[in-house]
């Protein structure tokens, strides 16, 4: 395990956890009109100082290149609604819970550990994954299975630059990811609605496809807190429940790794989980969607693509009953 020591041996801060001016000057202009009487009340002031210090990692540059093969000719969301518009149930269920209270997520001498059926097990710290391959900036669609969409330029890489490091050996089947579960950096797992830690998974072809995206950042910056930092899966034919964030290990396992929301609700989270727009959500259509940042009362909701509109990766499916396995 890599681990940064600063020079002399003194302790300073990384970068990453280092507020950035625009949000110290914005807290301290808070604090100012707060003392004016202006803006009253404790309460307030704790939710901004929060909000402020959960939007303070993105002040980290990312040496990053677009990688041409994935652009898309849709507007990217804007990132103030990428990033203040989550599901993170880690910091509560409300969309906006992740932006107010993922400020209590610490990030630096982060390290994931790869385990399992695999012939080098490991355990790689921050700066080794931000190394193992270089940065690409992707423009990949998201949707959630509650019928929004987003456009977001991802940075990372694929995810089988990992695979390949850590060389899964012939029982290896499957890939599960584990994310973060720790109640006083996360409020959000006092909650009941599922059974920590968030556990997700994919079959070993569809982690290895080149549109499985390890990422660490988005907008040419390091993930903020509420988006999974500081690091997380994008698989763009999914909908975003499959998207692991935080995550802490990835174990390679024989059997199919069993998934937080597929336990919590078997009936409507299935293990595979791509976008179909034939097959609805036992509450809900999923022929439509909205996409974030198109709100107003005359924009039509967009017609949702099979996969997403990743055709490409329709060959993963060959003789599946994508009705039964969803």
């Amino acid at each position: 395990m890599l681990i940064k020591q600063n020079p002399n041996g003194v302790e300073r801060p990384f970068a990453s956890e280092i507020t950035p001016r625009e949000v110290f000057e914005s807290r301290r202009q808070f604090i100012q009109q707060l003392a004016l009487g202006t803006i009253a009340g404790s309460a307030l002031l704790e939710m901004a100082t929060r909000e402020a210090f959960a939007q303070s990692a993105s002040s980290q540059k990312l040496a990053t290149k677009r990688n041409a093969t994935y652009v898309l000719m849709d507007k990217p969301t804007d990132y103030k609604d990428a990033t203040g518009y989550n599901n993170f149930y880690e910091f509560g269920t409300d969309k906006t819970d992740p932006v107010r209270y993922a400020g209590s997520l610490r990030t630096s001498q982060w390290t994931v550990a790869i385990e399992g059926e695999v012939n080098k097990p490991q355990v790689i710290d921050i700066d080794g994954l931000r190394k193992l391959a270089p940065l690409e900036e992707r423009i990949y669609r998201l949707r959630c299975v509650e019928g929004w969409s987003m456009v977001i330029p991802w940075v990372g890489y694929s995810l089988s630059e990992l695979i390949k490091k850590v060389e899964p050996n012939g029982n290896a089947r499957y890939i599960e990811f584990t994310t973060l579960a720790d109640k006083p950096q996360m409020p959000g797992l006092g909650s009941p609605v599922l059974d920590w830690p968030y556990v997700e998974g994919l079959r070993l072809d569809e982690a290895k496809h080149p549109l499985t995206l390890l990422a660490l950042g988005m907008y040419g910056e390091v993930l903020p807190n509420q988006n999974g930092a500081p690091v997380r899966v994008v698989v763009p034919w999914k909908y975003g429940f499959k998207s692991a964030k935080s995550i802490v290990k990835i174990r390679f396992t024989r059997d199919q790794p069993k998934t937080a929301w597929n336990l919590a609700a078997p009936g409507e989270y299935g293990f595979y989980a791509n976008v179909n727009p034939g097959v609805d959500h036992p509450r809900w259509s999923q022929s439509s969607e909205r996409r974030i940042g198109e709100d107003s009362f005359f924009t039509r909701k967009r017609k949702t693509l099979m996969f997403n509109g990743y055709g490409e990766v329709t060959s993963l499916y060959a003789g599946m009953d994508l009705r039964k396995l969803y």
